[in-house]
């Protein structure tokens, strides 16, 4: 029975060269053969041939390590050795100096190399949050964020960014992608809004089609990644939108609502899920057995692997900091593999205790080791666990930015076009103001090279005023004015590219006013003034409270959160592209109506599925 990987079978000679360094004299497990390579670096076993071989040499200290998921900053390539660290991870803007493409797979090599001097050779999985294109590395391209994409409705689209994002993770030696994130948005307060396609569990669920782009038609393809879906479960649906909060519904409305994503992502055959922060009726999911075990693992049939999120178990008692008892409640629950950033060592300590007392079952541990360790198998890492660097010059390469541009184009929604002001004449002469108009930071939003992002020219990419100069005739006069200063009655229409700073999880969660600031609000009265026609663009996460200043423009368009190329909001703009985008969630008439969603009888600005064309 051959059941090895593309990727193993295309690297046989590169794993017999390894088969060939390492004897069955390792050390950790039952005494063996003096001689012969060890069955588990055959990559003309099964994998579960493979994995059951492995598993029988492990010490406890090996199978701890494979478990254990410290952050970058806080391991060396000495400890990952010593530790037999089974993954690494870089956090929301973790990244090598200089930031480059070559650093990440010089960073990513020196860590692989340092995984494989341990006695049993053992490739370490490299994580990154991945969440809108290879988003922590400068240079990349940068997708719209997940409520754009649920927007453009196009889960054929979605599959081909989940394969430019795969071809350029390879490249960096990055195996392992920390998405889809899978939510249900229901309150647009939730700082995390932007990272759900919508507030339906169908458009979650269908844009699970981002899974087959990661991982290829099966894992240990040439630009395979494992795939994470995320964050399990209902973390989407916590009262009041509160990140990290408790989601108090009942079992038939949380299944109903947030699960079927999850359960098409494990159809899909997803590597990995993640644990979410949130409680469910007050029980912290990071010690859930009933829904990471019994729904999860029994009911669902996964058989991946699961991972907690950052530092996630430290809430598991409300109280800073992880206990063993902590790290029991969580491996006890079913999670497979602890992302502990910092206090790795402390939990390596912990779990190994709480076994030898016997609170965690050994049969726990293998079960978590078997899970992790076929699914390393399955991306070939034991035949190639380096950067493939062919994939190198496919960061932020034109085809892939190319791409990104069509995705931008049929995110945008239409929402209000009086007077049929759009799509602008190419040679109409146009004014632009706004703060998101020329900044590269501002339309990327959150989890942009920094975890929270950042305004400015924080990677490469084409802003929106880029993008319109270049959309109209190269004799049409477009005039940028930041703050609107410098309109007159001149002009055949105004555009103000005005919306959110960037932010992302609890920093960006609202519980007060949801409108646009004063700044905004003065830019776009600057260009009323004027007595020209005006478009508003909003650049955001969410739908903002905009219900008594609609009447005073003329246009609406919203563009949530495009990513590195602008271009395509001008191309709709200008009508190359007509608008197709529709609403992903319900928009409010007023802040105090959240939570508002679709079927519930509240009485809306726009509805949910909600987008005007051109025809």
């Amino acid at each position: 029975m051959y059941c090895s990987s593309p990727r193993a079978l295309r690297s046989r000679a590169a794993g017999l060269s390894m088969l060939a360094a390492l004897t069955l004299t390792v050390h950790g497990g039952p005494a063996r053969a003096a001689s012969g390579p060890a069955p588990y670096l055959d990559p003309q076993l099964s994998v579960e041939d493979r994995v059951d071989d492995l598993l029988d040499r492990m010490s406890l200290a090996d199978k701890l390590g494979q478990m254990t998921q410290p952050e970058r900053r806080y391991v060396t390539p000495e400890e990952v050795t010593r530790y037999r660290i089974g993954s690494v991870l870089s956090s929301g803007g973790s990244a090598p100096s200089p930031n480059t493409p070559r650093s990440w797979a010089d960073m990513y090599d020196g860590l692989q190399r340092a995984a494989l001097a341990a006695p049993l050779r053992v490739p370490m999985m490299y994580g990154a949050d991945a969440v809108h294109g290879h988003n922590n590395v400068a240079g990349a391209t940068i997708f719209p964020h997940d409520i754009g994409l649920g927007a453009a409705r196009d889960p054929a689209l979605v599959r081909r960014i989940g394969a430019v994002t795969a071809a350029e993770l390879t490249g960096t030696g990055v195996d392992w992608d920390f998405a889809p994130c899978l939510c249900v948005v229901r309150d647009d307060r939730w700082g995390r809004a932007y990272e759900s396609f919508g507030e339906v569990p169908e458009l979650p669920a269908i844009m699970t089609t981002l899974i087959d782009g990661l991982q290829g038609d099966e894992l240990g393809g040439p630009t395979s990644v494992l795939a994470t879906a995320k964050h399990y479960l209902g973390d989407g649906g916590t009262e009041g939108g509160d990140d990290r909060g408790d989601t108090r519904i009942s079992e038939g409305e949380l299944r109903a609502v947030h699960l079927p994503p999850f359960r098409e992502a494990v159809r899909r055959g997803v590597g990995a899920v993640m644990v979410s922060y949130s409680s469910w009726n007050g029980l912290k999911m990071h010690r859930n057995k009933y829904l990471i075990s019994d729904v999860l693992k029994r009911e669902l049939g996964f058989t991946g692997f699961v991972v907690s999120d950052y530092n996630g178990i430290d809430g598991i008692d409300g109280r800073r900091g992880f206990t063993e008892d902590e790290v029991a409640a969580a491996v006890n629950a079913g999670i497979d593999m602890v992302m502990v950033p910092a206090e790795w060592r402390r939990f390596i300590d912990y779990l190994r205790d709480a076994v030898k007392d016997g609170a965690v079952p050994m049969s726990r541990v293998d079960d978590a080791n078997r899970r992790i360790l076929t699914r390393k198998f399955q991306l070939g890492l034991f035949e190639q666990p380096m950067a493939d660097r062919t994939y190198l010059r496919t960061v932020g390469s034109a085809g892939h930015r190319a791409l990104a541009r069509r995705a931008v184009a049929g995110s945008q929604v239409l929402l209000k076009n009086a007077g049929g002001v759009l799509p602008l004449d190419r040679d109409d002469k146009v004014f632009v103001a706004g703060r998101s108009a020329d900044d590269i930071g501002m339309q990327s939003g959150g989890w942009t090279i920094s975890w929270q992002g950042a305004p400015g020219p924080t990677t490469k990419g084409t802003t929106i005023l880029q993008g319109i100069r270049k959309a109209a005739d190269p004799s049409a006069t477009v005039t940028y004015g930041r703050d609107g200063t410098g309109i007159d009655g001149s002009y055949d229409a105004a555009i103000a590219v005005v919306g959110e700073k960037p932010y992302a999880e609890y920093h960006g969660d609202l519980t007060g006013d949801m409108g646009l600031d004063d700044a905004d609000r003065a830019t776009i009265d600057r260009l009323r003034a004027s007595g020209v026609p005006v478009v508003v663009v909003l650049v955001s996460g969410r739908p903002l409270d905009i219900a008594s200043d609609l009447p005073g423009w003329s246009a609406l368009v919203e563009a949530w959160l495009p990513g590195s190329e602008g271009a395509g909001v001008a191309d709709v703009l200008y009508g190359t592209t007509a608008p197709t985008g529709r609403l992903p969630v319900t928009w409010m008439r007023a802040a105090s109506q959240q939570p508002i969603n679709r079927g519930d009888g509240k009485k809306p600005l726009f509805p949910f599925g909600y987008g005007l064309t051109y025809r």
